[in-house]
């Protein structure tokens, strides 16, 4: 099933669109898969299509029950109904959480991360500390003590990324806790976007939703989760927060409301069809992504001056091609490969790129068959 080569074209997909001028070229950058979504979420739609109606739709139970359900089962963490609040995105989502503060109140955060980490503050007017992650023990980490003395006085938001993108770790209970501590010390609230934490990758390693640690940490956390990236409906444009903090659910829905007008109805059919029947589909495109992971390591392997850590979540390749001495990004472009520059990933970024690896393996081989040759081609 996810060996067909579908042909985006002629769709507006942005992974083609962005650089529509380099016509030769393979897209590997944007987060989205090149396979087809759950039948069940593609028969949802067209059943909801032919209604013909398409009105202002209002968020049903059945909806909220089956996000619960799927919750529970994937992450084995207990929410209530009262806890929900449906965005159109999990960037929307943390704009929304960046607009609660107060203008004297900063944030904190790591970096390299997804840009809009760093965005979101600045277009609320709120400054932004970002602390380097750190590879400790072969893979991606964060320097606890580092972290604790870049915390300013105006501090008030801790930003999470869990699984980490773009290095695809999933922190441990230890980790979590860690951040849980420093939040309770300082006062923080935390707002952990876990939009990936459907697609671990390692089967030695289980995600965990900060929030569920304890009712502490709970009480001052916004979890942020979509069915996006785990079903590849992306374009739709759904994702909801999670609180159980009446007061905290309530000041994220004054600022909700300066931002978000709403959800797509589409969002809904699709997020409700897909966590309710979109079970097996995700087990099969995760074994299929743990094998193209399993091309990309040896990859890296079969290439000395490239480095790539463990990878324990995300189909987002996180590889340093600093031993390269040159800008990879337009390297591997001019190779026919388009990947996302992590210098677009802030401070830590310079000389990685991001490979997503969600595609058909012939495409994939063909992929890093390029990437070698023009590795390989530097001197």
């Amino acid at each position: 099933m996810f060996d067909e080569i579908i042909d985006r074209g002629n769709t507006h997909a942005l992974k083609l669109e962005r650089y529509k001028n380099y016509k030769d070229a393979i897209p590997a950058w944007v987060a989205d898969m090149d396979f087809k979504s759950p039948q069940c979420v593609i028969d949802a739609l067209k059943k909801r299509i032919e209604h013909g109606v398409f009105g202002y739709t209002a968020v049903n139970d059945g909806l909220i029950k089956a996000a619960i359900n799927f919750i529970k089962k994937e992450h084995n963490w207990d929410t209530s109904k009262e806890w929900f609040a449906f965005t159109s995105g999990v960037v929307a989502s943390m704009n929304i959480v960046c607009g609660m503060l107060k203008e004297n109140e900063s944030v904190i955060t790591t970096t390299p991360i997804y840009p809009y980490f760093l965005s979101a503050p600045a277009n609320m007017k709120r400054e932004v500390t970002a602390v380097r992650m750190r590879e400790i023990e072969g893979r991606w980490s964060v320097d606890f003590d580092e972290f604790e003395k870049s915390i300013k006085p105006n501090c008030r938001l801790l930003l999470l990324c869990n699984p980490y993108n773009p290095a695809g770790t999933v922190f441990t209970k230890e980790e979590l806790l860690r951040f849980g501590e420093i939040a309770l010390k300082y006062d923080l609230l935390i707002c952990s976007d876990e939009i990936h934490a459907d697609l671990v990758l390692d089967k030695n390693v289980k995600h965990i939703p900060i929030a569920s640690l304890s009712k502490q940490i709970r009480e001052r956390t916004i979890t942020l989760m979509a069915p996006s990236k785990t079903f590849n409906i992306a374009g739709l444009q759904s994702s909801f927060a999670i609180m159980s903090n009446e007061k905290l659910k309530a000041s994220f829905e004054k600022s909700m409301g300066h931002i978000n007008g709403g959800v797509n109805l589409l969002a809904l059919t699709a997020t409700q069809a897909a966590y309710e029947g979109g079970a097996v589909w995700l087990k099969e495109v995760k074994e299929y992504l743990r094998e193209n992971l399993k091309l990309v390591q040896e990859f890296v392997q079969n290439n000395p001056r490239l480095k790539f850590l463990k990878l324990e979540a995300t189909y987002l390749a996180w590889i340093d091609c600093r031993e390269l001495n040159t800008d990879a990004w337009k390297l591997f472009l001019k190779g026919g490969v388009i990947l996302n520059d992590g210098k677009s990933f802030g401070e830590g970024g310079d000389g990685f790129v991001r490979l997503n690896f969600a595609m058909p393996k012939s495409i994939l081989k063909e992929v890093l068959s390029r990437m070698e040759k023009a590795a390989r081609n530097v001197l």
